[in-house]
């Protein structure tokens, strides 16, 4: 590999990192207030959740070539796969983390389908009971801050928020975010 390469490589990679950085900057600037702190650690999971499962709910035409796994291709399966590469162009290392995550809250959305099927509440109620819940919380949280966020900033919260999460948890490990 040419040396221009090698050095367009790395100057692409530490653009990279400070576009993450930066949004991580932004959005502990918007997360100043302790209780906005520790709410935001609780709702932006739930959240996150409940819009995967929402979009999970979405009815998705029945592909026949698909067979006994044509309920695991769904419409969350295309928010799974362009989320997880617009993570992974701002930290590889993190989005795999987003990958577990998507994978876990899969786990527990086929669960709520199971209890839907043996006589519970309809599917899509709870995710959007979690997400009120979270929108909810969020909102009260955010009238303990000083300066009140645009609402694109809001969005772009709503968006790093997830990944700003892993990145708490996985820094004591001094990873190369």
């Amino acid at each position: 590999m040419s040396k221009n390469n090698t050095a367009r490589k790395s100057s692409s990679n530490a653009q990279t990192q400070r576009k993450v950085q930066q949004l991580f900057v932004a959005y502990e600037a918007a997360h100043r207030h302790p209780v906005n702190k520790v709410v935001s650690y609780i709702a932006t999971p739930l959240l996150f959740f409940g819009l995967f499962a929402l979009v999970w709910a979405i009815p998705f035409p029945h592909i026949d070539f698909l067979g006994q796994y044509n309920g695991f291709v769904n419409w969350a399966s295309f928010v799974l796969a362009v989320s997880v590469f617009c993570y992974y162009r701002l930290s590889p290392v993190l989005s795999y983390f987003i990958l577990f995550t998507y994978f876990a809250f899969s786990f527990f959305i086929i669960k709520l389908e199971h209890w839907e099927q043996a006589g519970g509440p309809a599917f899509h109620i709870v995710p959007l009971i979690i997400t009120i819940a979270g929108i909810i919380a969020m909102m009260i949280a955010e009238g303990f801050e000083q300066m009140k966020p645009a609402t694109s900033i809001r969005l772009q919260n709503l968006l790093i928020g997830p990944l700003y999460l892993w990145y708490l948890i996985l820094k004591p490990l001094r990873l190369n975010i």
